[in-house]
């Protein structure tokens, strides 16, 4: 079983990472992918597995089964899965995780895109990982237990400052891009997080710190990839989501280029937010 594990492990990983043009990060996370077992993550089986628009559900108890580009649920009540792989392979492709980074995750979930991190920073870097539900922090802290350049903190990022971070990863949907993240980003890092309405639709949005940027006021900015994702404890605000929910009503979320702080909003903002506000121009 364990070599048709392997091999199933290895062609779900070459698979799920088809469809990424930079060859360096294509070959990154096939290495990573592939080293990483997902059936690690996911609780005892059987698993109840969906595909990645949640019409078909299947229930499996053969982990080479879990080596598709399928949504594995991990807990029902609250909604919660693992995450489609080919997603996570093209946000993490786009935020570019370098051997010896400093990377947060927020919203680690089981673990399993923690390992996966902790694999392309490698033994050089390190991981700061949180997780606000208890029972997946647990099982994550018990799984990467044998991973020294990961810490899981149990609980929600918004309630303790973030280190200093060249990559922060999120996989829970906030209202708008938080002050605390972006502070944290040091000089030349990068940010992906979903920004999201109230019912959870949105976009994932790559915000990109220059390395001579001191205040961390005009960032690149551009979105990845359509998305539902569950909220960020702490990182919602429902005016905010409002004023999102008509932004993305109007279209042209791919023609976004910048993030802007600490100036007023000119005639290229696509959605004004609080605090910051996201434009079409570079």
């Amino acid at each position: 079983m364990g070599s048709a594990i392997e091999s199933a492990r290895a062609h779900y990983a070459r698979r799920i990472v088809a469809g990424i043009e930079d060859d360096a990060q294509q070959r990154a996370l096939i290495t990573a992918f592939a080293r990483v077992p997902r059936e690690d993550f996911l609780g005892p089986p059987p698993w109840r597995v969906y595909s990645p628009v949640g019409q078909m559900v299947s229930i499996v108890d053969d982990p080479c089964k879990l080596y598709r580009d399928v949504l594995v649920v991990l807990s029902s009540e609250r909604q919660i899965n693992n995450g489609q792989p080919s997603l996570h392979a093209r946000c993490l492709a786009a935020v570019r995780p370098h051997s010896g980074d400093v990377a947060v995750q927020i919203g680690a979930g089981a673990g399993y895109y923690t390992a996966v991190l902790a694999e392309l920073v490698g033994p050089g870097g390190s991981v700061q990982a949180f997780e606000i539900e208890r029972d997946l922090a647990e099982r994550a802290m018990r799984t990467l237990a044998d991973r020294p350049n990961v810490r899981l903190h149990a609980q929600s990022a918004a309630a303790t400052p973030l280190p200093g971070a060249d990559v922060i990863y999120a996989s829970c949907g906030a209202s708008h891009p938080p002050d605390d993240w972006l502070a944290a980003l040091r000089p030349g890092g990068r940010l992906i997080f979903p920004l999201t309405r109230e019912d959870g639709g949105g976009a994932m949005l790559l915000v990109e710190r220059a390395a001579g940027d001191l205040q961390a006021q005009h960032l690149a900015a551009r979105f990845v990839a359509p998305v539902q994702f569950i909220g960020c404890v702490g990182e919602r605000d429902p005016v905010q989501a409002e004023h999102l929910a008509r932004s993305f009503a109007g279209g042209q979320f791919d023609q976004v280029r910048s993030l802007r702080r600490g100036v007023p909003p000119d005639a290229s903002a696509w959605w004004i937010g609080t605090n910051s506000w996201l434009s079409t121009d570079a």
